[in-house]
């Protein structure tokens, strides 16, 4: 079983850069090909016609940060479901899989497209003060 990290390395969104399945053409052919990790163990990916919703946990593989997940969603419009995982292999880059649930799977890379998000503080309360002149008499 993985070893899960304390830290997430792998908030958010990271550019896919090259897949072995699929050109550039293909991949950018609706959006640029992303690949988002938000803070909840959920996220999303888009290549070609292909988007999912990803549901993810921060692991290791082989001494390094990775992330694995399983995902869900339309392949040109039909169902599709599948699994992958990515291996930090510098911070600004990801090298992992992608599988179809009884189909293709292939290799991708992707390069950070923004930094993570930290959480800010939230206050504790807000105070709210309303000024009324009055009209004098």
């Amino acid at each position: 079983m993985p070893r899960r990290l304390e830290r997430n390395e792998f908030l958010g969104r990271w550019r896919i850069t090259e897949m072995e399945m699929w050109d550039q053409d293909y991949l950018d052919m609706e959006v640029k090909a992303f690949i988002l990790f938000e803070g909840n163990g959920i996220g999303q990916f888009q290549f070609g016609l292909v988007r999912g919703c990803i549901d993810y946990r921060p692991s290791e593989r082989h001494g390094k940060p990775a992330v694995e997940w399983s995902w869900e969603s339309s392949d040109e419009c039909d169902p599709a479901m599948g699994r992958g995982w990515a291996v930090l292999e510098t911070p600004e880059m990801l090298a992992g899989r992608i599988f179809f649930h009884q189909g293709d799977d292939s290799s991708f890379k992707a390069k950070r497209m923004s930094p993570p998000r930290r959480a800010q503080p939230r206050p504790r309360h807000r105070v709210i003060s309303i000024i009324r002149d009055k009209p004098r008499r």
